[in-house]
């Protein structure tokens, strides 16, 4: 067995394994350090020896190097004593080759192994950084990758992060029923701000970052699967899948982007498309559609148009007003002005804009400016549109969307 094939089983199981020996050891950081001990031995190990059971394999070891540290913790001997004498106890850490199962209980821990590595009490790069390192199995360097930091900063926020869990003494298990949907917020935007990053890049040489999306994509899957009942998680499924579809025909061969309007939708990826109308009919049947599932029923609507001039943008424009009700923001004003501008003419458009700069709403972000060039332009006041492109083209970070901008205030010159 090759080192790659250490690294698929790890994508796969990873999350089923920390969770198990979370649970086995009632320690989140130990369990993924014990973990990650047992990932690095398969790596010297496995091209010599292949295992008949990798993910086994895997879980046997780690829970021995789990075993190991708490000796060596004499704060934790008692504890130690417990898990090494009782059968029962040390049942618990999940399927080994040979062991029986609980299905039920491997997705609890699943789904608890969410909640804790989003749980409030970290900070938002913490929660990214733990969700695709211990759910999606992640190793710091793809996540620095990922999201253009030096690795001792994800490895700095995951050490952190672990130690803030500890030191407040988050238990590992699900939230009580009555506070799961308030927390379940948190672990769809954690899953949100992932997608984000990875189907428009905030900085660097890409504008889009597939690989990050999918990861995003998969844990919604996951979800979706443990908590079927939740309408926002396929909603979120949904947007991501009808979002991704589109990622084949935004940028051109040499990686520029490529505008709604002159993408081959021949190109996009009608099996997504699919998959996300699937994911938008059950968050629908489950009484009416949240933030997530409004942008979803936004996003189909581009999916079921030939052309940016046969989308039924008076449709969108009253899916954005629904959506400001709901999870009102600076950006869903700024998308709203967008489709009132393909509806209604950009002159209504640019009202809407310029409250939000009187506001200052989203000062510092290249979106606004990026927006309102693109309506003076079609006022014809050439100018000012040529200098609010400018103005975007400063603000923006990333290289991709930069170009773009200001070869449009050039043509504009």
């Amino acid at each position: 067995m090759s080192t790659p094939d250490v690294e698929a089983v790890w994508r796969i199981e990873s999350a089923r394994i920390v969770a198990a020996l979370t649970r086995f050891t009632g320690d989140f950081g130990l369990a993924e350090d014990a973990a990650q001990e047992a990932v690095a031995e398969a790596l010297v190990s496995w091209p010599l020896d292949p295992p008949a059971d990798p993910a086994g394999w895997l879980m046997a070891t780690a829970r021995r190097r789990a075993i190991d540290a708490i000796r060596r913790r004499v704060a934790l001997r008692d504890r130690y004593a417990v898990l090494a004498t009782d059968p029962a106890v040390g049942a618990a850490a999940g399927p080994v080759a040979g062991e029986d199962a609980d299905p039920d209980r491997i997705d609890d821990d699943v789904l608890a192994l969410m909640f804790v590595s989003c749980h409030p009490v970290l900070s938002p790069e913490a929660r990214v950084a733990l969700t695709l390192r211990v759910v999606a199995g992640l190793s710091s360097q793809e996540i620095a990758r990922a999201f253009l930091v030096p690795v001792p900063t994800v490895q700095a926020r995951i050490t952190r992060g672990k130690k803030t869990i500890a030191a407040a003494g988050v238990p590992f298990e699900l939230p009580p029923a009555a506070e799961r949907r308030e927390r379940l917020g948190g672990v769809l935007s954690v899953l949100y701000v992932i997608f984000t990053e990875g189907s428009t890049a905030t900085s660097g040489d890409r504008l889009v970052r597939p690989e990050v999306a999918y990861e995003a994509i998969r844990l919604a899957r996951t979800l979706a699967a443990l908590l079927p009942d939740e309408p926002e998680v396929h909603g979120l499924l949904a947007l991501c899948e009808l979002t991704a579809a589109r990622f084949p025909a935004r940028t051109a061969s040499d990686g520029s982007p490529v505008l709604l309007e002159d993408q081959d939708r021949r190109r996009w990826d009608v099996s997504a498309i699919h998959r996300g109308l699937a994911a938008l009919a059950e968050a629908a049947a489950g009484g009416g559609l949240g933030p997530y599932g409004l942008q979803a029923a936004i996003a189909a609507t581009h999916a079921a148009a030939p052309s940016v001039e046969a989308t039924d943008w008076e449709r969108i424009v009253v899916l954005y007003e629904a959506l400001g009700r709901v999870a009102p923001s600076p950006v869903v004003e700024l998308n709203r002005a967008v489709a009132v501008a393909m509806a209604s003419g950009p002159e209504q458009a640019l009202a809407i804009v310029d409250e939000l700069v009187v506001a200052d709403r989203l000062g510092g972000s290249h979106l606004v400016p990026t927006v309102r060039g693109e309506l003076l332009a079609r006022l014809g006041r050439r100018p000012e549109a040529r200098a609010e492109l400018e103005l975007a083209a400063r603000l923006c970070a990333n290289e991709r969307e930069r170009a773009v901008l200001l070869r449009k205030a050039a043509e504009l010159g």
